[in-house]
């Protein structure tokens, strides 16, 4: 149940869970890496997220079903045993039906952790620090993105496989379900009452639920859109080396980091609805910017600009659409978790606008989203 003090020993099973849930930002690396080894296509290559992401427009409801009637820290550790799995099969045979095998089941996984983890951190954390932790769960999360591709880079200079990679996150995700399952945490539970699938599409019928629900769909794809197409971006678009592009992936990561741990400490002094329109308002002219411009140099501070941007305002929606809907936790967390499936279908329009034209106008596809965003945070403010 939500509690009113800061457990650590409660909440820090639970942070790192949310350092698990990163792993399925490795598709950002797959692209560009297993694109080099078996020379894919644009498009073909997008199938690697897209692999990872449909599952939560599958997945996403059943699991928040289940997940009230098994109990959160449950379905969690379920998640992060699949996470394991899908990490190490590609590890184990690197050939691209299993890597796409294997990032299907890194996304089931995910899908799962994602609906178990935010409302299980509601639950351990005081009610009116919500919103903050919400933001630092995305900080520790967004330090899993931010160090995979320099780990790849490095397992593959020192030691000839950038692969080893997936076998030091599957130990990780192993040891995160073993610390999870040692851990005493209450949850908040209502009595008498299951989420089924009628109570959870029902809610669809209510106009900010269904706006929130889009704004999530349309945030991941900005997010899985902007990572896994920046390599090839910079490289087409600026001249930029691979080797360099690829880090550039990790300067858009230090940007939400740095942007959700901010978020965490503004977010306890200012209105989440204000922050969130202002945070729409960066990723429009940032990524606007970054389209229009021609210099390398811009282009790396405006990399870092988005991911500061983009950084809060999945939490900013998850916090309000739980706000507005505390009795209905699991069938919002499972609608909203389906709604990232968005990163399966905003990343393979980019990719097929790239292969039909130029990467630049596919780029402009996450523009288009973000005004959305906008649109909609203009709204939650207004409510």
């Amino acid at each position: 149940m939500a509690t009113d003090k800061i457990n650590i020993s409660k909440i820090s099973p639970v942070l790192m869970a949310f350092f698990v849930m990163s792993f399925v930002d490795l598709v950002g690396i797959g692209v560009d890496r297993v694109s080099k080894d078996m020379s894919l296509s644009a498009t073909v290559a997008q199938l690697i997220p897209s692999a990872a992401f449909l599952w939560f427009f599958i997945l996403s409801v059943p699991v928040g079903v289940m997940q009230s009637r098994i109990g959160k820290r449950n379905m969690l550790n379920i998640g992060m045993g699949v996470t394991a799995l899908g990490l190490l099969l590609p590890f184990l045979i690197y050939n691209f039906p299993m890597v796409l095998t294997g990032f299907a089941l890194l996304g089931i996984g995910n899908t799962i952790v994602q609906v178990s983890a935010n409302p299980l951190m509601v639950d351990v954390v005081p009610g009116n620090r919500a919103s903050s932790f919400l933001s630092f769960s995305q900080f520790v999360k967004a330090i899993g993105s931010m160090i995979g591709a320099p780990l790849a880079a490095f397992f593959a200079a020192q030691f000839g496989d950038w692969k080893l990679l997936f076998l030091v996150f599957g130990i990780v995700s192993i040891l995160t379900v073993v610390w999870l399952a040692s851990s005493k945490i209450d949850e908040t539970k209502i009595e008498g009452y299951k989420a089924t699938f009628s109570s959870s599409f029902k809610l669809l019928g209510n106009n900010l639920v269904l706006l929130l629900v889009l704004a999530i769909f349309l945030v991941v794809g900005v997010d899985v859109g902007f990572n896994s197409n920046s390599g090839q971006f910079l490289i087409k678009q600026f001249g930029i080396d691979q080797t360099s592009a690829e880090s550039g992936r990790s300067v858009y990561f230090l940007g939400r980091m740095v942007g959700t741990f901010a978020g965490a400490i503004l977010l306890t002094k200012i209105s989440s609805r204000k922050f969130y329109v202002w945070t729409s308002v960066l990723g429009i002219l940032c990524l606007t910017i970054i389209v229009l411009i021609k210099s390398p140099v811009l282009a790396w501070g405006l990399v870092f600009m988005i991911g500061l941007a983009v950084a809060n305002i999945w939490p900013l929606v998850f916090s309000i659409a739980m706000e507005k809907f505390p009795d209905k936790s699991n069938e919002v967390s499972g609608l909203v978790m389906m709604a990232i499936s968005g990163g399966a279908v905003i990343p393979l329009m980019v990719g097929w606008v790239s292969d039909m034209s130029t990467i630049g106008l596919g780029m402009t596809i996450l523009i288009a989203c973000m005004i959305y965003l906008f649109g909609v945070s203009l709204y939650c403010l207004k409510k």
